[in-house]
C-alpha cells in the first residue's frame, strides 16, 4: 500500500494536470493539516482515492461547521461512507477509523500560543487522548493492535519541533507512542526548507514522519 502524505504547502507536483500520471499507484491520501479544502478536493477528484485529514491551526474560521462538532467525538468505522465528508475528504480529527484494513487516529491542532481555533495545552490534548482510550483498547482486543497510524498536525515534543511558542510539539504524543505503539505518526506544521532537514525519525517503535509538502509512504502489504 502506498500513502500520499501532504501538509502545509500546496505542491506544484500535485496541483498539476499530471497528478494522475505521477501518483497513479497511490492507494490513500493523508493530509496533516493547514491545506485549503479546495486543494484536498482537487486531489480526491483527480486520484479518486480516499483522503483522510486533520485540521491544523491556520485559516479555520470558514470551516468551523466541520471542526466544531467533531472536536471531542470519536467514531469507529470499517467504512468511510457515512462519516463526515467535505470536498470528498474525510475528517478524522479526534476520531478512530479503519480504512483499507488500517487503523487510523487523528489528533489535529497545535500547542496553545494565542488562544486561536484548534489550539490546546498539553493537558487539554492529554484529556482528549484519554477520552479516546477505550476505543483503542477495543482495537487491541478485536484487531490485535491499538492502531497503525496516528495523524497529527503538530509534532511530538522534541521531535521535529521548534523552540518558538507556535511550533513546540505536544508532550502527550510521546506518552502515546510509548503506550499504544503506532507504526507511524504522520504530522505537519513544521516546514522543511532545506534538503538536509530531517523528515523522518524513530521514537521507540514508531516512525515519526513530517508530511510537509508531500511524501510517499510505502507500507508494502496492508495488514
Amino acid at each position: 500500500m502506498k500513502i500520499l502524505c501532504i501538509s502545509d504547502q500546496i505542491d506544484s507536483l500535485i496541483y498539476s494536470p499530471a497528478i494522475k500520471e505521477r501518483f497513479s499507484d497511490i492507494d490513500l491520501v493523508i493530509s496533516a493539516g493547514d491545506l485549503p479544502m479546495e486543494y484536498l478536493g482537487y486531489i480526491v477528484t483527480c486520484l479518486n482515492k480516499p483522503l483522510l485529514y486533520v485540521f491544523g491551526n491556520h485559516n479555520l474560521s470558514e470551516y468551523t461547521h466541520i471542526t466544531e462538532p467533531n472536536l471531542i467525538r470519536t467514531t469507529i468505522s470499517d467504512e468511510i461512507d457515512g462519516v463526515d465528508h467535505s470536498f470528498g475528504s474525510t475528517h478524522i480529527g479526534f476520531k478512530i477509523m479503519r480504512v483499507k484494513g488500517l487503523i487510523f487516529m487523528g489528533l489535529g491542532g497545535s500547542i496553545m500560543y494565542n488562544n486561536g481555533l484548534n489550539q490546546y495545552t498539553n493537558f487539554q490534548m492529554l484529556r482528549k487522548i484519554l477520552w479516546m482510550t477505550p476505543h483503542l483498547l477495543f482495537n487491541r482486543i478485536f484487531y490485535g493492535r491499538y492502531l497503525d497510524i496516528l495523524v497529527t498536525h503538530a509534532p511530538p515534543l522534541g521531535i521535529h519541533d521548534k523552540n518558538d511558542p507556535c511550533h513546540v510539539g505536544f508532550k502527550p504524543f510521546l506518552w502515546f507512542m510509548r503506550t499504544f505503539k503506532p507504526k507511524y505518526l504522520i504530522h505537519g506544521h513544521i516546514h522543511l526548507y532545506d534538503l538536509n532537514d530531517v523528515r523522518s525519525s524513530v521514537y521507540q517503535e514508531t516512525v515519526v514522519l513530517n508530511a510537509y509538502s508531500h511524501h510517499i509512504l510505502d507500507l508494502g502489504e496492508a495488514p
